[in-house]
């Protein structure tokens, strides 16, 4: 027979990690590939080489595969597509929902994960991958790549958002997956046409990650006074 006055079980512990801590986690990470691109550490340029050598082959080989690869990664994942999308969203919020903060917050995020982006760029100086037959081109310095750390910005926050709007199981799956297909995919579409290392990917998407964790700790600072988890 169930007592009503009888005290409730304690509450498990929340061990889900909070994005103060996936921030610290993330900043280690990123620091230290940083750390072995910058100083040339020969282990990984070894591996950044013979996977940059294994993948241009294969897009030397298959043209039509390159073709739809330069597609995708210069038209659907291009930085500007990610900037734009963040900003009609960000106007979607203030037209529907008034959140100002939320839109000023959603652009300034990414307005920041530009501009370390080109500061890294600019500090590292990484020269790009040189082919006698090159499939595509690309400018500037290649850490970090703008491409994979964008869209990881971009589509970090997107999703953060939607699920803090209680987005449906179908409506959330659906924008997982495409931010994920999206990630990934810039990512090895850029090693793949041969204008990346792939560390400088993997640094773009730790970078990205970094910034977004960041930005919703932030975020959750100001709404509530103090770091704490959605």
């Amino acid at each position: 027979m169930h007592n009503p006055h009888a005290p409730s079980p304690p509450r498990p512990p929340d061990h889900r990690p909070t994005p103060a801590r996936t921030a610290l986690i993330l900043a280690f990470c990123s620091a230290l590939l940083l750390t072995l691109v910058a100083t040339q550490w020969q282990p990984l340029l070894g591996l950044d080489g013979d996977i940059a050598r294994t993948t241009h082959r294969w897009a030397v080989d298959e043209p039509g595969l390159t073709h739809a690869f330069r597609i995708l990664t210069d038209w659907v994942w291009d930085p500007l597509t990610m900037r734009v999308l963040a900003a009609a969203v960000a106007v979607w919020l203030v037209w529907r929902r008034s959140a100002w903060w939320t839109a000023a917050w959603l652009v300034l995020t990414c307005a920041v994960g530009t501009l370390v982006q080109q500061a890294l760029k600019a500090a590292v100086d990484r020269p790009r991958p040189v082919w006698r037959d090159p499939v595509d081109s690309a400018h500037y310095a290649a850490f970090p790549s703008g491409h994979a750390m964008t869209a990881t910005v971009v589509c970090g926050l997107l999703l953060w958002l939607l699920h803090g709007h209680g987005a449906g199981r179908a409506r959330w799956r659906t924008a997982l997956t495409l931010a994920l297909l999206s990630v990934v995919g810039v990512g090895l579409t850029r090693v793949w046409l041969g204008v990346h290392w792939a560390s400088d990917v993997v640094g773009g998407w730790l970078l990205g990650a970094l910034v977004v964790a960041l930005a919703v700790w932030a975020y959750e600072w100001r709404r509530n006074g103090r770091a704490h988890p959605h």
